[in-house]
């Protein structure tokens, strides 16, 4: 497991707790989970993932700022945001245990 997630880490271009926007929908948010590829359904990839970005390259979970979704984002679509903030969404506090100007700081994960 540690393989795998230190794998991911040097693949990935982008970190959980790292604020981004999305080039398409031009929304800003925070990474709060990624995938090494694509997770969800071919129905979901079908319907939703309409630009049609590549499933073996990083996905990433993402609370959607001033929203009560989430997202599940190709690497393709995001960049780092410009100016980082803080994000107003109800999971924020609950996943992340505070925001540093620059990026957020996960809680610690019972087992």
């Amino acid at each position: 497991m540690a393989l795998a997630a230190a794998m991911l880490k040097s693949q990935a271009k982008f970190q959980i707790g790292q604020i981004i926007h999305h080039r398409l929908f031009e929304y800003v948010g925070v990474i709060f989970d990624v995938d090494p590829g694509f997770q969800g359904t071919g129905q979901w990839y079908r319907e939703v993932a309409l630009s049609r970005p590549p499933k073996d390259e990083p996905w990433y979970h993402v609370l959607v700022n001033n929203a009560l979704h989430t997202t599940y984002v190709a690497e393709q679509n995001l960049e780092a945001a410009e100016t980082p903030r803080r994000i107003v969404h109800p999971d924020a506090e609950r996943i992340f245990k505070g925001f540093d100007g620059e990026r957020y700081h996960l809680r610690q994960q019972s087992n």
